[in-house]
């Protein structure tokens, strides 16, 4: 199972962490051993501008593979972030609506590139940066993609996220038994639910919080999935 350490920004600081500046953040995960960034621009995310030039930044001075997510729905936006030399883009939970946008994007950019978010609350679909929730479960929506020919899923329980009370395993779980890759995303406080999420052979866990809380560090994150 991968670990992905979260780089989430907003107004062009790291969200959540005492360290102000993304890209000495980066930094330090990758001298911590980090194989992967997961970087958010949660101003896009949410409507309220966008960290552009930050998010050229991070990639370009990056030594490691970064996935980049963030309210990205059009076909323009999803690429931008591949051309600027990111590795993997998510695709936002309202794109994942469009199974045919999905499909172009995957024949344009290879499954490799392109993860999937299903963002979700109380048992159904709800768009990150929307108040709305939508009329299906999100196990169906995986189904979906699965047709359209989606790899990988960033599944997240909505109402989790930042609250240190522990990832959906049991719903990330129910999407990876279709035969998805599946990286969890939410509610990681500790290394015992790292634990859980590698013990249900999750492709993945998006760590934020705890790392910036000091709860656990990267290193001890990377030996505890590799048990």
């Amino acid at each position: 199972m991968e670990v992905y350490p979260a780089v989430d920004v907003e107004g062009g600081r790291v969200a959540r962490s005492a360290a102000s500046d993304p890209v000495a953040v980066v930094r330090q995960y990758a001298r911590d051993g980090a194989r992967w960034i997961h970087f958010v621009d949660l101003d896009r995310a949410y409507g309220r501008g966008q960290n552009t030039a930050l998010a050229r930044r991070v990639i370009a001075e990056s030594s490691l593979p970064v996935q980049v997510g963030g309210g990205l729905v059009t076909e323009t936006e999803i690429a931008e972030p591949l051309t600027w030399g990111a590795r993997r883009v998510v695709v936002g939970s309202a794109g994942a609506l469009d199974g045919a946008l999905v499909a172009r994007l995957i024949a344009q950019h290879g499954a490799a590139r392109i993860a999937v978010g299903i963002d979700a609350r109380d048992g159904r679909v709800a768009p990150r940066g929307s108040a709305t929730v939508l009329d299906i479960a999100p196990l169906e929506l995986a189904k979906r993609l699965l047709s359209a020919g989606t790899r990988m899923v960033v599944y997240a329980d909505a109402a989790l996220d930042g609250t240190l009370a522990g990832p959906d395993v049991q719903g990330a779980r129910a999407i990876a038994a279709l035969g998805l890759e599946v990286i969890v995303s939410g509610g990681i406080a500790s290394l015992d639910d790292l634990r859980r999420a590698r013990d249900a052979r999750l492709a993945g866990a998006i760590v934020g919080r705890a790392l910036h809380e000091g709860r656990f560090t990267l290193r001890e994150a990377l030996a505890c999935v590799a048990e």
